[in-house]
């Protein structure tokens, strides 16, 4: 049989380069393959094992192949590096996936639907929205100060400077700066508007999917964080615990073990950026909370706090919420508050 059973594929926006071997080793295909010939080549192909790199459009093409009957991999990229042979090419690269795609201790990614991408799209249209929303008030900020006018941090400073640009009582600022003052104002407006219509969108996802809800209940997790994990982690199966989560976003300690000896240093910070940082924000207002209540149901946070900082103790704080969401997710559990005899 000179059917081939595994393939590789090294994606590209336009021309994929195709690698495929049979059972026994043999390469019987290694061919480039343009956009538009992708479906209609594998609608040919026998149903086959398929990897691909975890990137750009991967989810996309794994959906597709699985339609046609194929059982599609996406693979971490940084996981699939070891096995490049020599020099990086195209070729070599579809290689290396086709190789890799086989070995029995590779970890996978689950594939998302249309709809988990949809949810995340619609989270770093938000979080776009709010860097041009910071961008933008800094700029007020900076242009009026060219004139002598300041305002105070924080929101009331912003709205007090907006009212002098919309009086145009001050003779300070000249008209030609006022005029594109007014463009930045109206600019801001509509960026607020926006992040708003998408707090609104979240909130929808949010209260339509059961386990957002149930992810809700933990302290320091609310819409925004519930709805983009569960658009994150489509499977969480596909980490074997709670720590290969915390791993994955991130909040673990990077190691440099030998010998019998640990080496534990700072948080490795890999894997998904957003997720840690919006899962650190959460655990920040806990302890914030915590502060002002004088209590928690935690005495081991209350312990970590008395010899270590806040942001160090939000970090293992994020670590802990990330391991619960993780067994509420993977076993359909609700939330429970610790007992403050063992927590």
């Amino acid at each position: 049989m000179n059917e081939a059973i595994t393939i590789g594929i090294d994606l590209a926006k336009n021309v994929f380069q195709v690698h495929g071997v049979t059972a026994d080793g043999t390469v019987v295909i290694r061919r480039q393959l343009r956009r538009g010939q992708m479906l209609s080549s594998f609608e040919k192909q026998p149903p086959c094992l398929i990897g691909m790199e975890a990137c750009a459009t991967s989810h996309h093409w794994a959906r597709e192949l699985v339609r046609l009957g194929h059982e599609a991999r996406l693979m971490p990229p940084c996981y699939v590096k070891p096995y490049v042979k020599r020099n990086k090419n195209d070729m070599a690269d579809a290689e290396a996936i086709c190789e890799a795609v086989t070995r029995p201790t590779m970890r996978f990614v689950a594939i998302k639907t249309a709809e988990q991408q949809s949810v995340l799209i619609l989270h770093k249209s938000r979080q776009l929205f709010v860097r041009q929303r910071t961008t933008l008030i800094n700029a007020i900020r900076g242009h009026l100060a060219e004139f002598g006018i300041v305002a105070g941090v924080g929101r009331n400073g912003v709205e007090k400077l907006l009212d002098v640009i919309k009086r145009g009582e001050d003779d300070r600022v000249p008209e030609g700066a006022r005029e594109c003052l007014l463009a930045l104002r109206d600019q801001l407006a509509m960026v607020k508007c926006q992040i708003q219509e998408a707090d609104r969108r979240i909130l929808e996802a949010h209260r339509s999917n059961e386990t957002s809800q149930r992810l809700a209940d933990i302290p320091g997790v609310g819409p925004l964080i519930a709805t983009a994990l569960v658009a994150s982690v489509p499977d969480p199966h596909v980490f074997r615990s709670g720590r290969d989560l915390a791993a994955w976003i991130g909040l673990v300690p990077r190691q440099n073990s030998t010998g019998g000896k640990e080496r534990l240093g700072r948080i490795s910070k890999a894997g998904n950026r957003y997720l840690r940082s919006m899962l650190v924000v959460g655990a920040l207002s806990v302890i914030r909370r915590a502060k002002q209540l004088g209590y928690t149901r935690r005495p081991w946070l209350t312990r970590l706090l008395e010899r270590r900082s806040p942001k160090i103790a939000a970090i293992a704080l994020a670590n802990k919420i990330a391991r619960t969401a993780w067994a509420m997710m993977a076993h359909g559990n609700y939330y429970q508050e610790p007992d403050t005899q063992t927590a």
